[in-house]
């Protein structure tokens, strides 16, 4: 089956709908057919491309507007439908785009945020306003458009109960049946390196409390809250902060007000965010909007106790149990409960050793072989409609 995907950035350390792409691909390119062939063969297009695999050609797209935003998704789009018009069995998009059978969802519709305000249908000449603004704004216009398209191919794939909720509520005539809820997986850890080893490369003390925080939002994912937290914490406590390194002065300015900048440390985008959650003694994730939050899936795999925000804010925790899975933030932006239920699992190793050991089951519940045997369905399915179809013409 030779199989294009589209990912504008093809790398782990852009985010977790861009890691969700790469384990998946990584996972179909191990696929073998009973006779020992590998299944797929697999094209990335992609504008920036971090990755390596044997089994895998990579396809660079052309990026030289990658400012305004929308005419970059336009290049991508358009180019990527030129390259794939013909020579492939099935294209699996993870962008906004007017071509692709299999479309996976990420990010919350922008039909849902124009017209679903506070999670609310606007009516009346409130909505008629808003269609107003879209009409006479070439960006608002292209992505409601293109968003639309999107919506019109074959399988239209969500990964959170909450996407799902909010796709349809943005597109009701897909229907519930026809949009499948196909969640983060996590594959094996690697356990190789000790926290001594992992603390060492990343110039930690072997000694302190350390508290991992991932995110290249550094803002959407609730580090100002964690930032406002930490002063009330004890000295031993140092937060380890990883994500995308423009975004560091600030963040280390805020620091520095708080009196917190020497156990604040900013690492960056890690190619390899294992070594952080081995370096961690538990993950915290004051998010306010993730769709799932792969994050805390994969420190889940490592053992760590997770603190996250609750389900309005974080998709994962739709599935999580409060106090046994983790502890749960009703308001992620209030620093006073954030810093209490850091308190809490500092001072109560039994508490710890709950949730780590919840966490290791919830993991285990969602390996990443699950997530691939979903999609290697639907692919097939749609190579099934394709044939089917190709048939009735012939006729």
């Amino acid at each position: 089956m030779k199989l294009a995907v589209f990912n504008r950035h093809f790398a782990r350390r852009a985010g977790g709908a861009e890691s969700y792409s790469v384990s998946l691909v990584e996972g179909l390119a191990e696929q073998r057919l009973t006779d020992g062939a590998f299944e797929f063969d697999i094209h990335v297009f992609a504008q920036t491309i971090d990755h390596s695999h044997p089994r895998v050609t990579y396809h660079k797209v052309p990026g030289p507007l990658r400012r305004p935003r929308w005419i970059n998704q336009l290049v991508f789009a358009t180019y990527t439908w030129w390259k794939t018009k013909a020579g492939f069995d099935v294209i699996h998009s993870h962008e906004n785009t007017w071509h692709g059978q299999v479309q996976t969802v990420h990010v919350r519709p922008i039909r849902y945020n124009l017209f679903h305000p506070n999670h609310q249908a606007l009516t009346g000449w409130r909505l008629c306003l808003r269609w107003l603004k879209v009409c006479t704004s070439p960006r608002l216009g292209f992505y409601v458009w293109l968003e639309a398209a999107r919506m019109r191919q074959p399988v239209v794939v969500t990964v959170s109960d909450e996407m799902h909720r909010q796709t349809l509520a943005a597109y009701p005539y897909l229907g519930a049946q026809s949009v499948p809820i196909i969640l983060p997986g996590v594959g094996t850890p690697d356990v190789s390196l000790t926290k001594e080893a992992a603390r060492t490369k990343l110039g930690l003390s072997l000694h302190q409390k350390t508290l991992l925080f991932v995110g290249n939002d550094y803002a959407r994912k609730g580090l100002p809250a964690l930032l406002a937290a930490m002063p009330a914490l004890e000295g031993n406590i140092h937060l380890l902060c990883v994500g995308a390194a423009s975004q560091k002065p600030k963040f280390q300015l805020m620091a520095a007000e708080l009196g917190i900048a020497d156990r604040v440390h900013f690492v960056g985008a890690l190619a390899d965010v294992s070594l952080a959650y081995r370096a961690a003694d538990m993950l915290v994730h004051p998010t306010l909007e993730d769709s799932f939050a792969m994050v805390v899936l994969e420190a889940m795999s490592y053992g760590l106790p997770v603190v996250v925000s609750s389900a309005q804010y974080c998709g994962i925790s739709a599935f999580l149990q409060d106090e046994v899975d983790a502890l749960i933030l009703k308001n992620p932006r209030d620093s006073v409960a954030l810093t209490l239920a850091i308190h809490r699992l500092i001072k109560d190793p039994g508490l710890g050793v709950l949730l780590r050991e919840s966490g290791l089951h919830f993991a285990s519940r969602h390996h990443y072989a699950k997530v691939i045997d979903k999609y290697r369905l639907l692919f097939n399915k749609i190579i099934n409609l394709n044939e089917n179809k190709n048939s009735y013409t012939s006729s």
